[in-house]
């Protein structure tokens, strides 16, 4: 990579709630066959037509344990298989029904109607119906580099024992290794939510995020522009009044490692966090902002397909973004070729800003610096329907790039290793950067009773995990599914943005009474066969889990050393 001034990695985080048997439109298992259809299968068809052009391309795409084993679920690839002959008989009914009077929309029905031949095609002979198998060709083939996250995308910040942080991570590795054949070097935290170590009032020490990244043997993690542009820890990190998080935890600072931090911050270089293990890359705003921005972004071209209206008999998309403020009822006819058109011209803008950026951190530095992009995968072909075209181009033209190359996040840290430690914040990607989107007056009442579930995990392993077999061993092997499921920080998110507020809480309250049900039989000695079996055609997840990783751990991690090497 010497001879180019910098490089580049798409950072794609691919990830949805565990929704296999939890329900159909409008929500649950409908929300993997959409991401599948709309964005999973564009994107490794996109990969696989650069392979096939003999480009030497290169990105980062987390899958989150929870989301690989719903894509290897065989009921969950079935109703994916009817759910695109149901998408292409949609469209040929809309074909029929528009021919005579709206031949442009009955002309976009045949569009959709070969697309979802297209793709059913690609999902049964191409991939051989294995969506996860044919992400990890890729990945062996070197063209794309797998990141794996939580177990169930726990808010780690928020979980009260160390137990669940270091079980959500390590079942997370172990789905990886099993799944993808390979210890995993990147790691995706959910909602990039990150967390220092502090001491807590009785004297004990919680450890920093990347200390159990470390135990696990990870390379790097992402982390939102603020978390590596601002200054020293702030909020609870830093021993503010802990306000509407008390109920939550109480922190207390301790003294920074003796190390000396960068004089200028910048997210386009990776740093040791807090000790030289592992690394952390923060997201670059200028490239981010022009996807993400409501104002300026490119989704918000008015010649996209509009994600919000749909044909009220087939729900189809047959409109167009048209603007501004535009109203949904105001929108214009959506046409295919437009729409995907646009997409080069915003690949190549995208690629002079990429070029940009590492151009003039070069300039200025004289060192060799990488830019990243993170985005959530479903961005793109689900709620940006062109957005896999566009991203295609765009690595198309970064292989020929004369400035940039191509990287793997881990790769670029392996080639590159830190030259600096830094402190980070306590925070996410979230609202003002905190943790409000998912502790608040909204969610306040969720919180405790997972703290409870996790001190009641700790308690029933000490008791009954040692030595356990059978049927016993099978009930606390689903407590922990159980656990790791009601962890999520997907339902408090959608408690509080309000997408599916009634689901989630649903959801919830499912996952700990099943949780609180099996807990008292295995205290009681009294296993429902039945009830335990119905729990492990449900949610049966995480095949290898092993109950020891929730062992309480309050207190047993030792500070990592600070020098850097």
């Amino acid at each position: 990579m010497s001879e180019k001034l910098g490089a580049f990695t798409f950072v794609l985080h691919s990830h949805l709630p565990y929704v296999r048997m939890a329900g159909r439109w409008p929500h649950g298992e409908e929300w993997i066959h959409e991401a599948a259809v709309e964005t999973y299968l564009p994107l490794l068809i996109a990969l696989r037509e650069l392979a096939d052009e003999g480009l030497r391309f290169r990105l980062t795409i987390g899958i989150t344990p929870v989301l690989a084993e719903q894509l290897a679920a065989g009921d969950v690839l079935a109703n994916l298989e009817s759910y695109i002959e149901d998408l292409h008989a949609r469209a040929d009914r809309d074909v029929a029904r528009f021919e005579s009077d709206d031949p442009a929309r009955a002309a976009t029905a045949r569009f959709y109607a070969g697309r979802a031949a297209w793709l059913l095609d690609a999902f049964r002979n191409r991939f051989g119906r294995d969506i996860i198998a044919a992400f990890r060709a890729l990945q062996d083939e070197g063209y794309i580099e797998i990141a794996t996250s939580c177990a169930t995308h726990g808010y780690l910040p928020l979980l009260q024992r160390d137990s669940s942080i270091y079980a959500q991570i390590r079942t997370g590795v172990r789905m990886y290794e099993r799944r993808f054949g390979r210890k995993p070097e990147s790691f995706w935290l959910p909602e990039c939510a990150y967390r220092p170590a502090y001491v807590r009032d009785d004297g004990v020490r919680k450890p920093g995020v990347e200390e159990f990244l470390a135990e696990q043997g990870l390379r790097v993690f992402f982390t939102e522009t603020h978390m590596i542009l601002g200054g020293q820890p702030v909020g609870k990190a830093a021993g503010d009044a802990p306000g509407r998080y008390g109920a939550i935890t109480e922190l207390h600072t301790i003294p920074f490692a003796e190390y000396e931090e960068p004089t200028e911050r910048t997210t386009s270089q990776p740093y040791w966090v807090a000790s030289p293990h592992v690394a952390a890359i923060g997201r670059n705003g200028e490239t981010g902002k022009q996807v993400w921005s409501a104002d300026s972004g490119y989704p918000g071209d008015s010649n996209y397909r509009e994600f919000h209206r749909k044909d009220e008999e087939s729900g189809l998309h047959y409109w167009r973004v048209s603007g501004a403020g535009v109203g949904l009822d105001e929108k214009g006819f959506w046409d295919p070729a437009s729409g995907f058109g646009r997409t080069f011209e915003h690949a190549r803008h995208f690629v002079s800003v990429v070029e940009q950026q590492a151009a003039e951190y070069h300039e200025r530095t004289g060192r060799f610096g990488i830019v990243c992009a993170a985005y959530d995968t479903e961005l793109f072909g689900h709620w940006w329907f062109e957005g896999v075209t566009w991203l295609q181009q765009v690595l198309r033209l970064l292989a020929g790039s004369e400035t940039v190359a191509l990287s793997g996040a881990a790769q670029y840290v392996r080639e590159h290793p830190p030259e600096e430690v830094v402190a980070l914040p306590e925070g996410s990607w979230g609202q003002q950067g905190t943790h409000f989107t998912w502790a608040n007056a909204e969610t306040a009442w969720m919180w405790p009773v997972i703290g409870a579930a996790q001190r009641r995990m700790e308690d029933t392993v000490e008791r009954f995990a040692a030595g356990a077999t059978g049927i016993v061993r099978e009930a606390l092997d689903q407590l922990g599914r159980e656990l790791l499921l009601l962890e999520s920080s997907d339902w408090p998110f959608l408690v509080t943005t309000g997408q599916a507020r009634e689901y989630a809480e649903q959801r919830f309250s499912e996952h700990v009474e099943r949780f609180e049900t099996l807990a008292a039989q295995i205290e009681a000695g009294t296993i429902d066969a039945a009830y335990l079996s119905d729990l492990q055609h449900r949610d049966n997840i995480f095949a290898d889990i092993d109950v020891r990783d929730f062992r309480a751990r309050e207190g047993t991690t030792a500070p990592m050393a600070t020098t850097v090497p």
